[in-house]
């Protein structure tokens, strides 16, 4: 897969910029991703956001797109504005769609995914074999799907 130049990925507020990328494995049922900083823009780290492009049956279960938001910027749906800019990118590569997941009990990234206007999938049970469920115990994550024209 080609990487794209993501200079057009701001706003009037924030600015995704590129902190790294990573190739597929096949193997592992990897798709490729981008790693990006979520900035201000004047370039000051606020969180971090990924979009892992391509299709596979473990992104239904954690998602395609990923996001943090440091503590002290908490609170300006940065996140939502980052996942907005990304769905872009995710059309630019051909996806029809994108899954984004949370815990159940994650609040704030709950009423995220909310405010994106995506189809509620449901709460799904992880499977036992899933990494999520090894690696950091946990058994259930909300599905969203958004879906583009």
């Amino acid at each position: 897969m080609e990487f794209f130049e993501t200079d057009f990925l701001q706003n009037e507020e924030i600015k995704l910029t590129v902190d790294h990328l990573t190739e597929g494995n096949p193997e592992k049922n990897w798709v490729p991703a981008y790693h990006f900083n979520i900035c201000d823009l004047y370039g000051n780290v606020m969180g971090k956001c990924d979009l892992r492009v391509g299709y596979s049956d473990r992104l239904y279960y954690g998602g395609h797109i990923g996001y943090t938001v440091n503590e002290e910027y908490r609170g300006n749906r940065y996140a939502a504005k980052a996942c907005k800019l990304l769905f872009s990118l995710a059309k630019k590569h051909g996806m029809d769609y994108v899954y984004i997941t949370c815990a159940p009990e994650n609040i704030a990234s709950k009423k995220t995914c909310e405010s994106l206007n995506g189809e509620f999938l449901g709460i799904k049970e992880l499977p036992e074999d899933n990494d999520m469920r090894i690696s950091q115990g946990k058994t259930h994550v909300c599905v969203f799907k958004y879906t583009f024209e």
